[in-house]
């Protein structure tokens, strides 16, 4: 299993960075390899990504949310392996830390080889990076889901 763990401070307040991260369906805005994720409820998304020209599908269930603190889920049913969790760190009134840990399964000779070189993280990164420009050139965020999920 490969394991990515990847941190941007980005200029808004805790609050404005945790309530857009919950906005799953916006994501394709400043997720490169998203094509769309549709909410099925509550705790519950479903994803259509494409990653190296191969599509893929798959189901995400959130384990644990805890508004301004953290998110985290893991794929359900198929072949995709992956589980991962964001945190939001308050490091002032306007200014939040925002950490990434993805663990994932690699899955034949490209993704292993990819995996192994660091191009997941350096995508990882990219993608944390557009999150940034997205929420900090709006100062406010898209949408806001407060609720409390437990494992």
């Amino acid at each position: 299993m490969a394991r990515i763990i990847e941190t941007i401070d980005v200029d808004v307040p805790v609050s404005v960075a945790y309530n857009q991260w919950t906005q799953f369906e916006s994501f394709p805005h400043f997720l490169s390899f998203v094509e769309s994720v549709t909410q099925l409820d509550d705790g519950t998304t479903h994803w259509k990504v494409k990653i190296g020209g191969a599509e893929r599908e798959f189901t995400a269930k959130i384990t644990e949310q805890h508004p301004d603190e953290r998110v985290a889920w893991n794929s359900v049913g198929g072949k995709d392996e992956h589980a991962g969790v964001v945190t939001f760190h308050k490091l002032s009134d306007a200014e939040t830390r925002v950490t990434v840990q993805l663990d994932w399964t690699p899955e034949g000779f490209v993704e292993s080889v990819g995996a192994a070189i660091g191009i997941d993280d350096h995508a990882v990164k990219k993608d944390l990076t557009r999150f940034k420009e997205f929420i900090e050139s709006r100062g406010t965020e898209t949408g806001a889901w407060r609720g409390d999920i437990e494992n």
